[in-house]
């Protein structure tokens, strides 16, 4: 009797953890009225030279770019969130669209809403003109900032400075000339970095839309960019390396002038199987180290002699760097006939391209070069 009390009590106890629990399909959490929570922060913003407008938003619940943010080309954005009603995306942009100012098209959507105080919603149309709507129910930190061309909303945050960071950071890019996608990411990559939402430990997303009038995108929405990281440990520098990265946008990878004991590797090799400066005869040793007992008991005898040879040491060394180290066109050539002569070439490859696949072949025909050439 005791035992089956035990699972009585265990199965309430399951049951009521269970309904708790419960979650949409994309693994939001839902509440008692089954309604999604996406406790979040966004930004709705426009450019007005380019005429593009953007939502942007992240959170710590999965796959947000699915209910928060919607755009419109020529028309505008809304983000719709905390008790999600993503019809407001939509029929926010219709009205819009219709020549109703925010204000009042947030009015309209709200009028008939019995769930309004549980509500956050975020509109900006291509005036710059913002509304925002932030529920009495919503659950602290809760609240909204507008500029002159951005609006942007938070609720269940760690405090107001995320916000604050949002905007200041977002206004100090105006008018800078740089792409609204790029501003936007960054701006949310500063309230992220203030903490964002507080729910610590849930699974965490990104999204951002961007529309364009002047350009009809893949699918002729003029949606010109849509990324979305449905879940990642980091999902504002996800998404921030994906659009650096697909945009090829300064960032996405570090570079300087290459040069080092790589490149003169990679410079012996073609030499060797013919196909960097032929007319050299035989591809020279690096200068000799002036790390030796010798040198190094010169040093304690006659400094000014071990300075001397020192400084033509280093000369020498700069100067074979200069001429067998630095991977310059010369190089970049003989890489490129390399590479066309194995079928290596493929669409995409950028000019002088080392790759793991070239690597492997050269080594391969370095190689088979080495064991047939005449022994010294």
């Amino acid at each position: 009797m005791r035992f089956l009390s035990s699972l009585i009590c265990a199965g309430v106890i399951l049951s009521s953890a269970t309904f708790a629990q419960q979650r949409a399909a994309d693994g939001v959490a839902l509440n008692d009225e089954g309604l999604p929570q996406y406790s979040t922060f966004s930004l709705c913003a426009i450019d007005p030279v380019t005429g593009q407008s953007g939502a942007a938003v992240t959170t710590r619940v999965p796959f947000v770019g699915r209910a928060v943010p919607h755009v419109r080309a020529g028309v505008g954005a809304v983000c719709t969130q905390a008790s999600t009603m993503v019809e407001f995306g939509p029929r926010g942009l219709d009205l819009l669209s219709k020549g109703i100012e925010p204000k009042e098209a947030l009015a309209q959507l709200l009028a008939s809403d019995e769930q309004r105080e549980s509500r956050q919603v975020g509109i900006i149309d291509m005036k710059g003109r913002t509304a925002a709507h932030t529920g009495k129910q919503n659950n602290a930190w809760a609240g909204s900032r507008q500029g002159k061309t951005y609006t942007t909303q938070a609720n269940i945050m760690v405090g107001p400075e995320v916000l604050e960071a949002v905007a200041s950071t977002f206004e100090a890019s105006e008018g800078t000339g740089a792409p609204l996608a790029e501003r936007m990411i960054l701006a949310l990559e500063a309230g992220y970095a203030k903490g964002g939402d507080k729910r610590w430990g849930n699974l965490q997303s990104a999204a951002i839309k961007i529309a364009d009038p002047n350009d009809p995108g893949r699918g002729g929405d003029f949606i010109t960019l849509a990324i979305e990281v449905g879940e990642n440990a980091d999902p504002v520098a996800e998404m921030k390396r994906i659009y650096l990265t697909t945009g090829r946008r300064l960032g996405y990878r570090s570079f300087s002038r290459v040069d080092g004991p790589d490149v003169i590797e990679l410079k012996r090799m073609l030499h060797a199987v013919g196909y960097w400066r032929r007319s050299l005869a035989a591809f020279p040793d690096a200068p000799a180290s002036i790390n030796t007992p010798k040198m190094v008991e010169l040093r304690k005898t006659d400094p000014a002699q071990y300075e001397k040879i020192a400084a033509a040491s280093r000369k020498a060394s700069a100067d074979y760097t200069r001429d067998f180290g630095q991977f310059d066109e010369e190089t970049i050539a003989a890489v490129d006939t390399f590479r066309a002569d194995k079928n290596l070439n493929y669409q995409g490859n950028a000019a002088g391209l080392v790759d793991a696949r070239m690597i492997e072949a050269l080594r391969a025909a370095y190689f088979a070069k080495r064991k047939t050439a005449p022994k010294p």
